[in-house]
């Protein structure tokens, strides 16, 4: 990937494949996720945390909006956003949004994902 932009782009489409072996090439090795149910470090604890998200949620739709690039520079960048999903819990339809934060790395094989952080919108 050329940009770290370009790797957003790429991780929205392919997360809705539910197919972690599609997120894979756009993630480090080293990556961490911190989600509501928990923190999650390397490749395989990234895995199970979105497949068992996916086991849980079926026909999820998960987008991203009012993305605001809030850090560039030659070996790192930062985005925030809003995030959105959408599916069947059991057999109910379901919605949410929280914000969002990814964290991008140049690494030599390109950029790639090192950090998210989704949380919840906090209350008013």
């Amino acid at each position: 990937m050329n940009s770290p932009q370009e790797v957003l782009e790429r991780y929205e489409q392919q997360v809705n494949q539910h197919d972690f072996d599609l997120l894979e090439p756009l993630l480090s090795a080293d990556c961490t996720f911190w989600f509501s149910s928990g923190t999650y470090v390397g490749i395989e604890e990234a895995r199970a945390a979105f497949e068992k998200t996916w086991g849980l949620i079926e026909s999820e739709v998960y987008s991203l909006s009012d993305l605001q690039w809030i850090a560039t520079a030659d070996a790192a960048a930062v985005c925030t956003y809003t995030f959105h999903w959408s599916g069947r819990i059991d057999g109910e339809r379901r919605e949410g949004r929280g914000r969002g934060t990814t964290c991008f790395r140049r690494e030599q094989s390109g950029w790639k994902i090192i950090h998210e952080h989704l949380s919840p919108f906090p209350k008013p």
